[in-house]
Protein backbone atom coordinates (compact mmCIF):
# COMPACT_ATOMS: atom_id res chain seq x y z
CA UNK A 1 0.00 0.00 0.00
CA UNK A 2 1.51 3.73 -1.18
CA UNK A 3 0.33 5.89 1.49
CA UNK A 4 -0.78 9.52 -0.62
CA UNK A 5 1.57 11.90 2.21
CA UNK A 6 4.64 10.41 1.31
CA UNK A 7 7.00 11.00 -1.89
CA UNK A 8 9.20 8.45 -3.41
CA UNK A 9 12.17 9.05 -1.19
CA UNK A 10 9.78 9.28 1.54
CA UNK A 11 9.12 13.00 2.83
CA UNK A 12 5.92 14.16 3.90
CA UNK A 13 3.98 16.29 1.45
CA UNK A 14 1.04 17.62 0.41
CA UNK A 15 -0.79 15.77 -2.29
CA UNK A 16 -1.66 17.51 -5.49
CA UNK A 17 -5.41 17.80 -5.92
CA UNK A 18 -5.69 19.97 -8.78
CA UNK A 19 -6.38 17.14 -11.51
CA UNK A 20 -9.20 16.05 -9.49
CA UNK A 21 -13.03 17.04 -10.30
CA UNK A 22 -14.95 18.53 -7.43
CA UNK A 23 -17.63 16.33 -5.88
CA UNK A 24 -19.95 16.58 -2.82
CA UNK A 25 -18.53 15.43 -0.31
CA UNK A 26 -19.65 13.99 3.25
CA UNK A 27 -18.60 12.83 6.58
CA UNK A 28 -19.13 12.12 9.79
CA UNK A 29 -17.00 11.14 12.78
CA UNK A 30 -18.00 10.11 16.25
CA UNK A 31 -16.41 10.43 19.64
CA UNK A 32 -17.36 10.04 23.83
CA UNK A 33 -15.67 11.19 26.76
CA UNK A 34 -16.20 9.38 29.81
CA UNK A 35 -17.43 11.27 32.88
CA UNK A 36 -18.64 10.63 36.38
CA UNK A 37 -22.50 10.47 36.47
CA UNK A 38 -22.28 13.55 38.47
CA UNK A 39 -20.82 15.71 36.29
CA UNK A 40 -23.29 14.79 33.38
CA UNK A 41 -25.94 16.00 35.57
CA UNK A 42 -23.98 19.33 35.57
CA UNK A 43 -24.13 19.47 32.03
CA UNK A 44 -27.94 18.10 31.74
CA UNK A 45 -28.71 20.93 34.54
CA UNK A 46 -25.96 23.66 33.00
CA UNK A 47 -24.86 23.71 36.44
CA UNK A 48 -21.18 24.02 35.80
CA UNK A 49 -19.29 26.95 36.89
CA UNK A 50 -17.62 27.81 32.78
CA UNK A 51 -21.28 27.86 31.58
CA UNK A 52 -23.05 25.90 28.93
CA UNK A 53 -20.54 22.96 28.46
CA UNK A 54 -22.67 21.81 24.93
CA UNK A 55 -23.18 25.25 24.01
CA UNK A 56 -19.46 26.04 24.11
CA UNK A 57 -18.48 22.70 23.16
CA UNK A 58 -20.21 23.03 20.01
CA UNK A 59 -18.87 26.45 18.88
CA UNK A 60 -15.56 25.47 19.82
CA UNK A 61 -15.94 21.88 17.46
CA UNK A 62 -17.32 24.19 14.40
CA UNK A 63 -14.57 26.74 14.65
CA UNK A 64 -11.86 23.95 14.55
CA UNK A 65 -13.47 21.81 12.07
CA UNK A 66 -13.51 25.40 10.34
CA UNK A 67 -9.47 25.23 10.62
CA UNK A 68 -8.18 22.12 10.35
CA UNK A 69 -5.93 22.85 7.55
CA UNK A 70 -3.87 25.26 9.99
CA UNK A 71 -4.23 22.64 12.46
CA UNK A 72 -3.36 19.61 10.60
CA UNK A 73 0.16 20.34 8.69
CA UNK A 74 -0.65 18.46 4.81
CA UNK A 75 -5.00 19.10 5.09
CA UNK A 76 -6.18 20.75 2.01
CA UNK A 77 -8.25 24.55 3.17
CA UNK A 78 -11.43 23.75 2.49
CA UNK A 79 -14.92 24.97 2.78
CA UNK A 80 -17.02 24.33 4.92
CA UNK A 81 -20.63 24.58 3.88
CA UNK A 82 -22.09 22.56 6.95
CA UNK A 83 -20.94 21.29 10.11
CA UNK A 84 -23.49 19.87 12.36
CA UNK A 85 -21.88 18.68 15.85
CA UNK A 86 -24.66 16.58 18.22
CA UNK A 87 -24.31 15.47 21.60
CA UNK A 88 -26.17 12.88 23.35
CA UNK A 89 -25.75 12.85 27.52
CA UNK A 90 -25.46 9.15 28.42
CA UNK A 91 -25.55 7.89 32.04
CA UNK A 92 -21.30 8.05 32.05
CA UNK A 93 -20.29 10.79 29.57
CA UNK A 94 -21.37 11.97 26.47
CA UNK A 95 -21.44 10.67 22.99
CA UNK A 96 -20.45 13.40 20.23
CA UNK A 97 -20.87 13.54 16.73
CA UNK A 98 -20.07 15.70 13.54
CA UNK A 99 -21.15 15.87 10.44
CA UNK A 100 -19.45 17.89 7.74
CA UNK A 101 -20.40 19.00 4.13
CA UNK A 102 -18.18 20.55 1.28
CA UNK A 103 -17.98 20.75 -2.41
CA UNK A 104 -14.29 20.53 -3.54
CA UNK A 105 -11.52 18.14 -4.57
CA UNK A 106 -10.82 16.26 -1.36
CA UNK A 107 -12.66 14.87 1.35
CA UNK A 108 -14.21 16.36 4.81
CA UNK A 109 -13.44 13.43 7.41
CA UNK A 110 -10.33 15.33 9.00
CA UNK A 111 -12.42 18.22 9.87
CA UNK A 112 -15.05 15.94 10.94
CA UNK A 113 -12.59 13.71 13.60
CA UNK A 114 -10.74 17.37 14.12
CA UNK A 115 -14.79 18.64 15.18
CA UNK A 116 -15.32 15.93 17.72
CA UNK A 117 -11.57 15.97 19.50
CA UNK A 118 -12.26 19.51 19.67
CA UNK A 119 -15.53 18.64 21.35
CA UNK A 120 -14.20 16.53 23.61
CA UNK A 121 -11.45 18.63 24.52
CA UNK A 122 -13.43 21.55 25.19
CA UNK A 123 -16.05 19.79 27.39
CA UNK A 124 -12.87 18.26 29.26
CA UNK A 125 -12.13 21.78 29.79
CA UNK A 126 -15.40 22.96 30.89
CA UNK A 127 -15.51 19.80 33.58
CA UNK A 128 -12.38 20.04 34.54
CA UNK A 129 -13.04 21.41 38.07
CA UNK A 130 -15.61 18.76 39.01
CA UNK A 131 -14.40 15.88 37.27
CA UNK A 132 -10.97 14.49 37.86
CA UNK A 133 -11.02 11.32 36.00
CA UNK A 134 -12.61 12.11 32.16
CA UNK A 135 -11.37 10.08 29.56
CA UNK A 136 -11.72 10.97 26.30
CA UNK A 137 -11.71 8.04 23.08
CA UNK A 138 -13.56 6.18 20.50
CA UNK A 139 -12.65 9.40 18.31
CA UNK A 140 -13.40 7.46 14.81
CA UNK A 141 -14.57 8.15 11.29
CA UNK A 142 -18.28 6.72 10.66
CA UNK A 143 -18.86 7.09 7.35
CA UNK A 144 -17.62 9.52 4.11
CA UNK A 145 -19.37 10.09 0.65
CA UNK A 146 -19.03 11.60 -2.21
CA UNK A 147 -21.04 12.46 -5.06
CA UNK A 148 -20.55 14.05 -8.48
CA UNK A 149 -22.05 17.41 -8.08
CA UNK A 150 -24.29 17.42 -11.13
CA UNK A 151 -25.84 14.43 -10.75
Amino acid sequence: MKLTHVDESGKARMVDISPKPAMHREATAIGTIRLAPDTVELIAANGLQKGEALAVARVAAIQAGKRTSELIPLCHPLAIHQLDVQFRLLADGVEITARAVSEGKTGVEMEALTAVSVAALTLYDMCKAVDKGMVIGGIALREKSKRDLHG
